[in-house]
């Protein structure tokens, strides 16, 4: 980026190039109409000291004075800033040009055709002389200027006079009505808010002196980015734009994973609302604020016993910051529950931060799709995922035009899966960049303390510090008393309800959980039982939890045994379960005539330890399912942990075959595209859909012994043998519909080995084997088209597959010439296209490289692609090292690249002549690199970055290193000779 800058007299010169945000000085900026190209001074006008006597020259004048007048010495001007005889140049300029506007100090918009006389009115009934020039102004006609208008904080619009009229703010309902653009964009919030049709809609009636701009004018406002051609069209720009957004748009579709600003929602609904004087406390503390406020507190840990509040406070938090922080500044929190599988993991809180992230500055997507337009969304699933995801998250944070950041992650305590790495992600990461800040809560956890090694940079603060004690007893003293004027009971009576503030002020000892489960009583006392009932409830939580235990035990005829059925499910499966689902595998009374009222019926008799909330179950605390699941367990699962998961297949198998049919969307359409299916109401899998997916996982871990009757399951004949001839396509397409494809490739080869090996079970063995590489072979089509299952994979499976067999009813009838297939599977699991692969030492994983100038790497096991790293060249040899760590590439004939197969962090060693012969081979030994060309061989020693050459005799076709010799193998005649 150049600038403008005047001098003291008056003259204005070109900077330097300026490369890097950090290096360019605060800057004003003119956004305008422009007239004719011989009226306008250009770069090379500037650079040779002419086109003074331009009409162009006086905007140049205005922009350099009026940017004078505040302060700021540098300006930008797009028609004398860019060199466009440089297409380089030009193409970075447009690809910038929403940036720069959006950085700059100011933007001055000078209305060459609007006029503001010397005189005005101001007579309240009349309107300004010049807004009617305002309304026809050429300014809001043209496709530029719409960026122009949007990416500034300060937009300020000046007459042909140069004299102010007022700026976006002031203008804006003038400016609603002239160009239709939501106040609330105008106003500055993302973009990305507003649907891709609004947006488009906004430069519907507007105008570019080259057609192909009127597509490049919107690449800001998409934050996508294609190279200009001035020669393909506008369909042709628009085609490229459309293709760009929709890539953008399926890249966070497949990294949503949830979104935490509906979790805080739900949390705080859940919660009975946040209330401000819960947590106004905080704001005030000097641990908080030392956070706040120095730039070298990077990271706050907020820690507390359960039941204190720590996520509410966190609510409260989000909340303040959103109020007092900049509206460049991003803020990016998630909320981790144990009870929920998808938001249990490492991997999820990386991909819930990131979607907040790239919501609020989509360009920083960038670095999201730069993995993803390979490996789509099994970038954020497969087994690499966390690797893939940490460094992605890495380079955004180290990226220069990130904005300020605020980053909050609630309940380490509950991320299940993978926590050490989080934590030491989290402590590495706090210190990358000045920028960015982190709030992490969790329970009182020796481990979590160790792991975060609090250090200059970090602070703790603890709930139950003597300090913060007070403060948190007075919070909660403020929920009693809101919670108190929901008691209409005793509203009339302010002798009885001073006395229930009293009492519950000095048993809830600190603890709001208390609170709100007392509450729950309370509002179903009446005003005579509210002092008894506050009597009787204990101090402690866990004791609150043994009360209403016993209440539950203590309920009349079958409830008290619905309520162990529902708490023993819930307890036992991996996700919160929707009403139908938990009906269906509580196995509740069928003699209903609503199931979700039924069941939610019978959810509100378990005491406090459930909750509903938009038809789905959820545990109302951690510390809850800890009681359950520990001191309660004789209770809740009197045969065992064993057998709930058993009940749970059982039942899981029951409600599939009752449900699962051939296109239960009502798609018809055999290609049908999975990304435009829409889940119908009422939903056909709404009690099925949580089986579909976990019931191989609960049949494993109901666990293999002679006295769980698996015999009867596992067995030829047996239930899941029956299950798998009468219903398995239907459950292929009903994983599509789920989109749970890969769980269910997965899940096949669990089930696969818990049977491998039984003499009962011959025939269900090779039927479950013939499953799995259907599944396999086939998992592409039926994912992305759910009704191919019917189609192309019946079609073109073995003529004697047992599945194609067994559903050849379900084959299509109008195809009356069919491939010819093979009798059986081939020996081939799967086919790689490419010119060269390698196994890891250990056998678990495969690369392989592609003329797509791709790197892939696979599970060797189920053949699913864990990771695709997109390369430059075209690869020629690779091979993984000793420990499976690292991935050894060559790239086309000067670069050979060490790649982190984990990571895929690249170090680049550069051959620098470039006239060598086309590549042959490449070795590796402990300190040697030896790269082979047709005639001679390079021999690179990397502590020295150093290539030494020498010509060798022959046509060279590969070397290697071993027995202390470099072995080199080359061409002779049609004899190779090493």
């Amino acid at each position: 980026m150049r600038l403008l800058r005047r001098s003291n007299t008056g003259e204005f010169s070109l900077t330097k190039d300026l490369v890097g945000d950090e290096t360019i000085p605060p800057y004003a900026i003119l956004s305008h109409t422009w007239g004719a190209d011989a009226e306008e001074v250009t770069f090379e006008d500037m650079t040779n000291g002419t086109g003074k006597d331009k009409p162009g020259y006086e905007k140049i004048r205005f922009c350099g004075e009026q940017a004078g007048e505040d302060d700021l010495q540098y300006f930008w001007i797009d028609t004398c800033c860019i060199n466009k005889t440089n297409y380089t140049e030009l193409s970075q300029a447009i690809k910038s040009m929403f940036r720069w506007y959006r950085n700059a100090t100011r933007c001055y918009v000078y209305l060459l055709d609007v006029s503001s006389p010397p005189f005005h009115t101001n007579d309240e009934f009349n309107p300004r002389p010049w807004e009617s020039d305002l309304w026809k102004s050429k300014w809001f006609t043209r496709g530029w200027t719409l960026q122009e208008l949007l990416a500034p904080s300060s937009v300020e619009f000046f007459s042909r006079e140069c004299k102010r009229l007022g700026d976006k703010r002031s203008l804006m309902q003038q400016i609603h009505e002239i160009t239709g653009i939501p106040e609330l964009a105008l106003q500055g919030a993302p973009l990305s808010q507003f649907s891709v049709n609004e947006r488009l809609s906004w430069i519907e009636h507007r105008q570019t002196k080259l057609e192909e701009d009127k597509a490049y004018s919107l690449l800001g406002i998409f934050d996508v980015y294609i190279p200009p051609i001035y020669s393909e069209g506008t369909a042709g720009a628009f085609k490229r734009l459309m293709d760009e957004i929709n890539k953008l748009e399926k890249c966070i579709q497949d990294l949503h994973v949830t979104d935490p600003r509906d979790d805080k929602k739900r949390i705080e609904d859940t919660k009975g609302g946040l209330l401000k004087d819960s947590y106004r406390w905080i704001l005030e503390n000097s641990d908080f604020q030392q956070w706040r406020d120095d730039q070298q507190r990077r990271l706050l840990w907020i820690k507390g016993d359960p039941g204190k509040g720590k996520t509410m406070l966190l609510c409260g938090i989000i909340n303040e910051l959103n109020k007092s922080m900049a509206k460049t500044a991003l803020l990016s929190y998630f909320f981790c529950q144990a009870s929920d599988l998808r938001i249990n993991n490492a991997t999820a809180v990386l991909r819930g931060l990131l979607y907040l992230i790239v919501n609020q500055q989509p360009s920083l997507v960038s670095h999201i799709r730069k993995k993803h337009d390979h490996a789509r969304k099994a970038l954020f699933e497969d087994a690499n995922a966390w690797v893939a995801l940490s460094e992605i998250f890495t380079n955004i944070l180290q990226d220069l035009s990130l904005n300020s950041t605020y980053l909050i992650v609630d309940a380490l305590d509950e991320c299940v899966t993978d926590l050490p790495k989080l934590l030491d992600f989290i402590v590495q990461k706090s210190s990358v960049s000045s920028r960015v800040k982190w709030i992490v809560t969790s329970r009182n956890d020796a481990h979590i303390e160790q792991r975060l090694r609090l250090d200059d940079s970090g602070t703790r603060l603890s709930l139950e510090l003597k300090e913060n004690t007070t403060q948190v007893s007075r919070a909660v003293d403020a929920y009693i008393d809101h919670c108190l004027s929901e008691l209409t009971e005793i509203q009339h009576d302010k002798l009885l309800r001073d006395l229930v503030r009293e009492k519950m002020q000095r048993k809830a000892n600190g603890t709001f959980l208390w609170v709100s489960l007392v509450m729950r009583d309370l509002k179903e006392a009446m005003s005579w039982e509210v002092l008894q009932v506050l009597d009787e409830v204990p101090v402690e939580l866990k004791d609150v939890y043994c009360q209403m235990m016993g209440r539950i035990k203590a309920l009349r005829r079958q409830r008290s045994e619905l309520c162990r059925q529902v708490l023993s499910i819930i307890i036992a499966t991996y996700r919160p379960l929707h009403l139908q689902e938990l009906y269906v595998l509580s196995d509740l009374p069928r003699q209903v005539q609503n199931v979700n009222q039924a069941t939610e019926t019978i959810v509100k008799m378990c005491g406090s330890f459930l909750t509903v909330r938009n038809d789905n179950v959820y545990i109302i605390h951690q510390s809850a399912r800890d009681f359950l699941s520990k001191e309660a367990s004789h209770d809740i699962f009197p045969y065992g942990t064993r057998d709930a998961h058993r009940s749970i297949f059982s039942r899981s198998l029951q409600v599939m075959s009752r449900t699962l049919h051939r296109d239960m969307y009502s798609l018809r359409v055999l290609a049908y595209p999975a990304q435009q299916v829409k889940q119908p109401d009422p939903d056909p899998l709404a009690a099925s859909r949580y089986s579909c997916i976990f019931w191989i996982d609960h049949l494993c871990d109901w666990g293999l012994d002679s006295s769980n009757n698996h015999s009867v399951n596992l067995q030829d004949g047996g239930v899941i043998d029956s299950f798998m001839r009468e219903k398995y396509l239907y459950w292929l397409e009903a994983l599509s519909l789920c989109k749970s494809m890969s769980k269910g490739v997965t899940s096949i080869a669990k089930l696969e080995a818990l049977i491998q090996g039984r003499v009962d079970a011959s025939t269900l063995i090779e039927l479950v084997q013939d499953a799995r590489r259907f599944i396999m072979y086939h998992k592409w089509a039926i994912e992305n088209s759910p009704l191919q299952a019917y189609t192309s994979a019946l079609v073109f499976s073995p003529a004697r597959s047992p599945i194609r067999c067994l559903f050849k009813e379900e084959e299509p009838r109008w195809i009356t010439i069919k491939p010819a297939m093979e009798e059986k599977w081939s020996a081939c699991l799967q086919t790689l296209e490419g010119h060269s692969m390698a196994f890891s030492h250990d056998s678990i994983r495969l690369a392989s490289t592609s003329h797509d100038r791709t790197v892939k790497i696979w599970d060797a096991s189920s053949g699913e692609c864990l990771q695709t790293l997109g390369i430059n060249e075209i690869l020629f040899n690779i091979s993984f090292d000793a420990t499976g760590s690292y991935l050894h590439t060559e790239i086309g004939t000067i670069d050979i690249k060490t790649s982190d197969a984990s990571s895929a962090s690249n170090v680049t060693l550069s051959v620098t002549d470039p006239q060598n012969p086309r590549y042959k081979g490449l070795a590796l030994s402990s300190d040697r690199v030896w790269i082979t060309f047709n005639s001679e061989k390079l021999l690179w020693l990397p502590s020295e970055y150093r290539p030494l050459r020498s010509a060798m005799s022959g046509n060279t076709i590969g070397i290697g290193v071993g027995s202390g010799k470099v072995w080199i193998c080359h061409l002779r005649s049609t004899n190779y000779t090493v």
